[in-house]
This record gives C-alpha cells, structure tokens and sequence, in this order.
C-alpha cells in the first residue's frame, strides 16, 4: 500500500476513537485492532488483550485471519505515524467473535453502518461535508464555528 492511496481517519463508536484507514487500491477500510478492542473490552492493556487473543485465535483454527493481519501507519497518541496491526471488516468481525463482550452486536451494526456510509460519501462527496457538519453540531459547536457567539 502506497501513501497516495490511503486516507486514515477516525471513527467514533460510543464517543471512543477507533482509528481507520482507506485503501483505494484494495477498496476495503482497515481499522486499529487495538483500538477495537479497548472500546470491546475496556482493558486498561489492550495490546496484551490482543497478544492473548492471536494465541487464542490460533488455537482456535482462525490462523487465515491471523495471517491476514496488515501493519500500517497510523497516528499514535503522541501524533506520530506508527505501525500498527490493521484488519478489514471480515477480519474484524472474525476477531470481534472471540472477545466475551456486551458491545460486540452494536460494535457489528456500528462496523456495517461506518461502511455504508463511507461507500455513499465515495459515491456523494457532498456527504461527507453533511456528516462533518452534524458531528461538529453534535459536539455543541455551532453552525458559524464559534462556541460563544
């Protein structure tokens, strides 16, 4: 995957960050496991919880989604771009079923709308300028971009 051709945002599930990339060339978005599994699990070490999980996941008989796991870059907490392990919604929602979490069905509707919605703002531009829009107005900032006034 080349730099040109992804585009790494972040999504909101329950107001939690869960970082994300595109990539144009494979047309499939990529998500932060860590980040998915800190918002499932509420560990306070989601990487151990995800080192656990790929024995698990092994042991399992899941070693093609293991294997499919991609490392990108994307910004960490201290702003820089950082390797982390990456996997498309197949993969995820194959994780997703071996962590013990209530959120897990949300979590799966929430994946199912976020690609939806990307899909659409691919096919209508105009609709990612709405959406941006509607979370600004979400978060209490006013239409004109000035919280007093």
């Amino acid at each position: 995957m080349n730099k040109e051709q992804n585009h790494y945002t972040i999504q909101l599930f329950e107001d939690r960050r869960i970082r994300s990339i595109w990539d144009e060339k494979q047309e499939n978005w990529y998500f932060s496991i860590i980040d998915v599994i800190s918002v499932l699990t509420g560990t306070e070490n989601p990487r151990r919880y995800w080192s656990d999980l790929k024995r698990k996941l092994r042991t399992e008989g899941a070693i093609e989604v293991y294997e499919k796991i991609v490392q990108l870059k994307l910004p960490a907490p201290d702003g820089k771009m950082r390797l982390t392990d990456t996997a498309n919604v197949e993969q995820l929602l194959r994780i997703i079923q071996s962590i013990p979490s209530p959120k897990a069905e949300p979590f799966k509707a929430w994946l199912a709308m976020v690609g939806r919605e990307r899909i659409e703002e691919t096919l209508d531009p105009e609709q990612t300028i709405d959406r941006a829009l509607e979370t600004y107005l979400k978060k209490g900032i006013p239409k004109n971009g000035y919280i007093n006034g």
